[in-house]
């Protein structure tokens, strides 16, 4: 229960905010009519079902006019349902982008803020690949969302709807077992609830890992393609070097990764198949199995057999909502963690930027660059560069030597302002401002 209640908080956390953002009334608007939409799904599965009933009963009557006046009620049916369903997806899909639109907009404008980007990086933990988390897991957290949420409303509203009818049919039907006849109220329903419990614990059992194992996959997946941008993006650096061979030794490690990960999400896929394939089959015949003595008794017709399969089916496949869709819960769960973990990292990165101790930098007419008591440290505390004053005069020059890990990249980090473990005054000719050269140079796309 505690960790549904934590998954529940994360899911609030990230999808709740563009409901109550400027493009809101779109969102909800949008929401609403899908759902509408499903609800009218629903209401036209449960006039099929009584058309199953009329129609069968028609054929065994073998009444020509009510079996040709059927096929007229069906076609209006299936028009209004095949219409519903485009229109249901059409504008789903609308709401769909509209939202991820929104979220990639809020990532990326969080992500860039203040250097966050970059001081999330020196957290080390849960923040790798957010190119993969801003441009794959936000789709997928929306679309499964979406999918999901729609899907598991109409399991809803179809159990309410077809309960009620499933009930009445089997209280007017008794369950017979061999000569004997008995009046259980409702006995088909409790079939139903029975065996759905027992499908949905042993789905749960057999496909929990797979959570874990979709997690990982996308990891493993963004660290090779990761790997590839990266000998790309370095191709003049790695030929002239001779890299190839360690690149591509490389590329095998974090391609067996994938490989090997994949394997596990086979097995566990096959072995969740078998138990979801055999269970929607057996679930197909066994209500014939149970009300089918009445009917060869002659006192259940045709469409009335036909009926109550047809409600019993609505019934067993809103039940079995979580047997049926485990494998999409599963790989939504992934992505959920994967974004979550994201937002925390975001919010310590942010954090630190407002409470730890920075570089103040202040304008003055002096027209040097001065800095005054600057202590920069490591993330752990320990300080690496301490400067009590020095000046340097326009048109100066200052060589900065030391050792490698004496703090010579940190101390030019602290200088542009980026590096958060920090002390100290940097005081700027006014309207003036800092600016490092990176080691690396750095060109933005397009320019």
């Amino acid at each position: 229960m505690a960790k549904f209640r934590a998954t529940a908080k994360e899911f609030a956390r990230i999808a709740s905010p563009y409901f109550r953002s400027s493009d809101r009334w779109w969102g909800r608007g949008l929401l609403l009519v899908v759902i509408a939409l499903q609800l009218f799904q629903v209401w036209l599965n449960v006039q099929f079902n009584a058309w199953y009933n009329t129609f069968y009963t028609a054929l065994q009557d073998k009444n020509w006019d009510v079996f040709l006046y059927q096929f007229g009620v069906f076609t209006v049916l299936a028009v209004f349902f095949i219409t519903t369903a485009v229109y249901q997806l059409y504008l789903q899909q609308w709401l769909q982008i509209r939202w991820r639109g929104w979220l990639t907009e809020a990532y990326l404008g969080r992500w860039l803020a203040d250097g966050t980007h970059y001081r999330m990086r020196l957290k080390g933990d849960q923040t790798d690949n957010p190119d993969q988390r801003i441009a794959e897991d936000i789709r997928l957290f929306v679309n499964g969302t979406l999918d999901i949420g729609i899907a598991l409303l109409g399991s809803v509203v179809t159990l309410i709807s077809f309960v009620v009818i499933l009930w009445n049919l089997s209280s007017a039907t008794p369950l017979m077992i061999g000569d004997a006849s008995y009046q259980i109220p409702g006995y088909l329903v409790w079939a139903a609830l029975i065996y759905s419990i027992i499908g949905t614990w042993i789905t749960h059992l057999v496909g929990r890992p797979l959570i874990k194992l979709n997690f990982d996959q996308q990891r493993f997946e963004a660290d090779f393609r990761f790997s590839l941008v990266r000998l790309r993006e370095n191709a003049e650096e790695v030929t002239l070097l001779a890299g190839e061979p360690a690149e591509a030794e490389r590329l095998r490690d974090r391609f067996s990764h994938v490989i090997q990960n994949w394997h596990g999400i086979m097995s566990r896929t096959k072995k969740l198949t078998f138990l979801t394939a055999g269970y929607n089959q057996v679930a197909i015949i066994f209500p014939f199995l149970v009300v089918s003595p009445v009917y060869f008794f002659g006192t259940l017709t045709l469409g009335g057999l036909m009926q109550i399969a047809q409600a019993f089916s609505q019934v067993q496949s809103a039940l079995s909502f979580f047997v049926t869709a485990y494998s999409s819960i599963a790989d939504w769960k992934a992505v959920l963690d994967r974004l979550a973990g994201f937002e925390e990292s975001i919010d310590w990165a942010q954090g630190l930027s407002a409470t730890a101790p920075r570089v103040e930098f202040i304008s003055d007419g002096a027209g040097t660059l001065h800095v005054e008591q600057m202590a920069v440290g490591l993330p752990n505390g320990q300080e690496i560069v301490h400067l009590s004053d020095f000046a340097v005069a326009p048109g100066e020059r200052i060589l900065v030597t030391g050792p490698s890990g004496s703090g010579k990249t940190s101390l030019f980090r602290a200088l542009g302002g980026v590096w958060p473990f920090g002390t100290g005054t940097v005081r700027v000719p006014e309207g003036a401002s800092v600016l490092v050269l990176p080691q690396r140079p750095y060109l933005p796309l397009g320019t």
